[in-house]
């Protein structure tokens, strides 16, 4: 009898001890500690160009908006840091956009080190993997397929910009943009972004091949290129391949038809300049926070359209944000099952799990509720400033889909603004879910169940 006390007391001392080092709490303990490691070294003189700290706040701001590759910037990072600043943003992103678990094996790996279970457990949690087989072999990947993507990417954006600038200065501005495009950083060495490239057919492909590979996840692209044929792809992959070729359709329509004509935006500019920004602006919504016209200047309506594109983000698995494309998918899906009567959720002559259908469910409703309360917070510390409604949802769904885009507002925040942002940045590059189970003792099964009764829906 003592054996069995002594066993289960060990038992729910290894369950606790879990429970404090669970996967979600440990991605959140490094994540914040990357953070706080670039607010320092971006708070230091030597990241100014005048040679004085730009402040713990201003510093903090940036650091969680480059380790959350979301974009938001409350200065202006070229007129304000120096190389060496630069440089600290340009490893935040990077870090933060793989993951700081994938550098961590890679240099478990350089090292010799065994990588026991619990690590393990770690990198599936993310990297977003299925399982814990293999996981290894998934991080190491994701490493050279970044290095591969951003590398080719580089030596293009340095060939187009050589002959402005020099081989030197157009490398180093290669190597930056193509990391804070393949990552959906939106960060650009420019006080205007990418609005001087409206119309370069280069800068536009390269950029937007960069945050759409990024933003459709390694998983997906590991499977693209193992597997090939659209028919042995998995169900994943389709469904996020349709789906992001859906939204990049639809994005790009809805900017070009309701800008066309829009004096502020496109009246400037000749047909094939209002093409690509069209096309630029349709698709860099949904994941990087770059731009090619003044989103300030645009009508309402493809505002708030822009809203609706970064809610959604990028894909599972992938350096984007949002609720995510699959998530998106999977609740459309299951409307349209409801509405004909279906008792399945079918797509490709497969079944949709419910825990997976419940699942979506949770992070759409978690997702709405951090916009709405952020957006909120913000009504409340901005009320000086006299912004609208609009801009200040905006800017809290930017936040949260780790977008980066604004409309000329985040350099206008509160010292209160800042923090709502800063927190929300973080929700959103973590994801709902994870906060949600980092703050619970994990999942229980229930020894009973109640007896069922219906209520009235609709």
């Amino acid at each position: 009898m003592g054996f069995i006390l002594s066993a289960r007391k060990e038992t729910e001392l290894v369950n606790k001890q879990d429970t404090r080092l669970s996967a979600p709490r440990v991605m959140i303990i490094g994540f914040i500690v990357l953070i706080v490691i670039g607010m320092l070294l971006l708070a230091l003189p030597a990241s100014s160009v005048t040679g004085r700290s730009i402040g713990l706040i201003d510093a903090l701001f940036i650091a969680t908006s480059a380790v959350c590759v979301t974009g938001l910037s409350v200065l202006d990072v070229p007129g304000t840091f120096t190389t060496f600043g630069e440089l600290v943003l340009l490893v935040l992103i990077q870090i933060g956009g793989l993951g700081f678990m994938v550098f961590g094996v890679l240099f478990a790996v350089l090292i010799g080190k065994k990588i026991g279970l619990r690590e393990r457990l770690l990198i599936q949690q993310s990297v977003n993997s299925y399982s814990t087989q293999g996981v290894i072999r998934l991080a190491l990947n994701i490493f050279i397929i970044a290095l591969i993507i951003e590398t080719f990417a580089a030596c293009l954006l340095t060939m187009r910009w050589m002959h402005d600038y020099g081989f030197a200065r157009a490398s180093y501005y290669g190597a930056f943009h193509a990391i804070s495009a393949f990552n959906n950083a939106g960060f650009a060495l420019w006080p205007d972004n990418l609005t001087r490239y409206v119309g370069d057919p280069t800068v536009n492909l390269v950029i937007s091949a960069l945050f759409i590979f990024g933003g459709l996840g390694f998983t997906v692209i590991l499977d693209i290129i193992k597997k090939r044929r659209w028919k042995d792809l998995s169900l994943h992959s389709k469904i996020v391949i349709v789906t992001n070729l859906g939204l990049i359709a639809a994005g790009t329509l809805v900017i070009l038809a309701v800008e066309l004509f829009n004096p502020a935006t496109f009246g400037g500019l000749t047909w094939p300049q209002r093409l690509w920004a069209g096309y630029f602006q349709g698709v860099v919504t949904r994941t990087a926070g770059f731009n090619t016209i003044d989103i300030g200047a645009m009508l309402p309506p493809s505002q708030f359209f822009m809203i609706f594109l970064m809610f959604i983000g990028g894909s599972s698995g992938s350096t984007a944000g949002g609720i995510k494309t699959n998530t998106f998918a999977v609740l459309l899906m299951t409307v349209l099952a409801i509405v004909r009567g279906k008792a399945d959720i079918q797509a490709y002559k497969r079944r949709l799990a419910v825990d997976l259908i419940l699942r979506s469910l949770a992070v759409i409703i978690i997702s709405l509720g951090v916009v709405m309360v952020s957006t909120f917070l913000l009504t409340m510390t901005e009320y000086r400033s006299h912004a609208e409604f609009l801009t200040l949802l905006f800017e809290a769904t930017s936040a949260f889909g780790t977008v980066g885009m604004t409309m000329d507002f985040t350099g206008q925040l509160s010292v209160a603004g800042k923090a709502v942002i800063i927190v929300t940045m973080f929700i959103g590059r973590l994801g709902p879910l994870t906060l949600a189970f980092a703050m619970t003792r994990g999942s229980r099964k229930q020894p009973y169940r109640y007896p069922e009764e219906k209520i009235l829906i609709g």
